[in-house]
């Protein structure tokens, strides 16, 4: 198994005072509240009584804290582990060579092999699989050089190395940074992942969020990118990397530290829409040479040679990742030329499915641990099939048992019903379908406008987001109804069905979806004027199709949403409402087209007063049959 994986969210918490309070048992209550972050492994330091880590979450952290630690500073980190599995070694905070720097970090040093191979040769020694190690011992090595006679002041040799380290390190970090040769300093930067100071008496606080502030004060400073933070427990300095000085009044919140949780949002799920244009930047980190037309994807190398024999892919997931896979099965055929299957793993393993070395088996699933899309990876491997992940947990069972893989890169998923999940599985989709592509017939030409559209995308996010209050409009407006039925062709034929799952998992209501082209094979006869249709009708080859069943639709006084794109009027006349958005590539319009349906459902389901993030009768993972 081979999988490489850029930036996730964790949760970052560290603590300096001069009150009296035990910094060990302040972080530990802080990062129950960054659990939502974070639970595969977690880490506690504080220079009183040095580091202690686990895999797991908080409580397992708990119990294994001896008797006695304690501490008047520290950092404490939760992982959702990116660059290493979830294990003890490679849990955060990370050290130097001799245990005097220690780091907690969220993010992605994307030059971190450069890096490790320059520090080795200088003899600093790695001890796990992280790529946020680099910047401990980086560190270290600027404080070798400062100590030489160059003149810095002592007081601000840690300050002088921590600036002149990160101005090295490229890609996406927030840091939370201690060194033992002055414990009452902490050290923040940020640089594209979120970073909060808390200000109190005596006492401050570097964490990813407010939440394990807000219970000690309201009184934060949000970083922005390129700002590094010093403090102590009376102080507190702001710089730019160039160490120019940064004035910035602190803010007083009014959260409490659920709201904290949840970004100011009043449910996950929300959130997790909101976090959309972030979580395909997240999935394309790294992983796009535009000027090429490549998709680079560092989990397959290992087995490139093997894919370049492929002659045939059967994808296997369940639910949500089920019509994700369906997306997929247009994209490869089309663009790089593989027959595709896509097989429900639930129905999968009760098959005798003709498997050989020729064929892959490509298992799709956010937890990693879905139990049928897991007996589909066993039986693949047993039939001597190339087995697959796209999966959004490190180390989980179909992370380690498949032969390769890419990860998702969204993040935990807190809310049951799956939003941004879906729309990394997407994007790792349509990367994958360029490495294939590219490794087959695609043309450049091609690799480059894909790759162009999917940079593209998370700009196109943030204008249907902006929009959401139209979508608002449409729940209320609709709020009354009990049956709905949506409908699309080729590429949305699968996201007709997920804008139906979506709005059942949330709102109990009847609603199906429909290829567009089946309607006169039984599915009319539900129409009538209490029954609306949502049509998923956007520019692209089968447009003029989708705008016929529509017609089909109006004639049997059914009401239609459509969601169709920016600029055409011809819809509006036709459909009853109308949510516009961007045009795009007709293989990536699911990204963007599933958005509204998403937030349709959820504010169709909130209207109603439905706990949202957790629908009746459902788990967000389903381990058993």
């Amino acid at each position: 198994m081979c999988y490489i994986v850029p930036l996730y969210m964790c949760g970052i918490f560290a603590y300096t005072g001069r009150n009296g309070k035990d910094a060990a048992k302040v972080l530990l209550d802080g990062l129950v509240s960054l659990e939502y972050r974070g639970y595969d492994s977690a880490g506690i330091f504080t220079p009183e009584s040095g580091a202690v880590k686990t895999p797991g979450a908080v409580l397992e952290l708990k119990k294994k804290v001896p008797k006695g630690f304690k501490g008047k500073s520290g950092i404490a980190h939760l992982r959702w582990a990116t660059h290493g599995e979830p294990t003890e070694i490679n849990a955060h905070p990370h050290s130097d060579c001799e245990g005097e720097v220690w780091v907690a970090h969220n993010g992605i040093i994307e030059n971190f092999k450069e890096l490790k191979k320059k520090l080795s040769a200088k003899g600093h020694t790695f001890v796990s699989e992280s790529d946020t190690e680099v910047l401990a011992h980086l560190i270290e090595e600027h404080l070798t050089i400062l100590r030489r006679g160059s003149g810095v002041a002592k007081k601000d040799v840690f300050e002088r190395a921590v600036l002149a380290a990160l101005n090295e390190v490229r890609g996406t970090y927030g840091v939370a940074i201690q060194y033992k040769g002055e414990p009452e300093k902490l050290i923040a930067g940020r640089m594209g992942s979120p970073i909060v100071l808390g200000l109190g008496k005596k006492e401050h606080f570097i964490a990813s969020d407010p939440s394990p502030i807000l219970k000690h004060t309201k009184k934060v400073v949000f970083l922005n990118d390129g700002d590094v933070a010093v403090l102590t427990p009376k102080s507190h300095t702001i710089y730019k990397l160039s160490s120019e000085l940064v004035n910035r009044e602190p803010e007083e919140l009014d959260w409490n530290a659920e709201e904290a949780q949840k970004g100011g949002y009043e449910h996950f799920m929300l959130k997790e829409v909101m976090e959309a244009p972030e979580v395909i930047e997240n999935t394309l980190r790294g992983r796009v040479i535009a000027e090429k037309g490549l998709a680079k994807l560092g989990g397959l190398e290992s087995v490139a040679k093997e894919l370049e024999k492929i002659e045939r892919i059967i994808i296997v997931a369940c639910g949500t990742a089920y019509y994700a896979g369906l997306v997929g099965e247009y994209m490869l055929e089309e663009f790089a030329g593989i027959p595709v299957e896509v097989e429900l793993g639930s129905e999968f393993r009760y098959r005798s499915p003709v498997l050989n070395q020729r064929t892959a088996v490509l298992a799709i699933s956010q937890s990693g641990e879905t139990a049928d899309t897991l007996a589909a990876v066993r039986e693949g491997k047993k039939k001597g099939a190339l087995t697959l992940g796209i999966v959004n947990a490190v180390g989980s069972t179909i992370a380690r048992e498949t032969d390769a893989g890419v990860y998702n890169h969204a993040g935990p998923e807190i809310s049951v019903v799956s939003t941004k999940a879906l729309l990394s599985q997407l994007t790792a989709l349509a990367l994958l379908t360029m490495f294939l592509g590219r490794q087959r017939k695609m043309s450049a030409k091609i690799g480059k406008d894909i790759a162009r559209e999917l940079r593209n995308l998370p700009e196109k996010l943030e204008k249907i987001l902006a929009w959401r209050a139209e979508v608002e409009k449409l729940a209320k407006k609709y709020a009354g109804t009990r049956d709905f039925m949506f409908i699309g062709r080729k590429y949305n034929y699968p996201i007709a069905f997920e804008g139906a799952l979506k709005l059942k998992e949330c709102s109990y209501v009847h609603a199906e979806g429909c290829g567009a082209g089946e309607l006169k094979h039984g599915h009319l006869a539900m129409i009538f004027e209490d029954f609306p249709t949502v049509a998923l009708v956007t520019k692209d080859s089968v447009y003029e199709k989708v705008f016929s069943n529509i017609q089909q639709v109006k004639a049997r006084k059914g009401p239609v949403i459509a969601v169709a794109t920016e600029g055409d009027e011809e819809i509006a006349k036709l459909a009853d409402d109308v949510f516009y958005v961007p045009k795009t590539l007709e293989m990536l319009s699911p990204i963007l087209n599933v958005v509204p349906l998403q937030l349709f459902a959820y504010y169709f389901a909130r209207d109603k007063g439905l706990n949202v993030d957790r629908p009746r009768n459902l788990a967000k993972s389903v381990t058993v049959e």
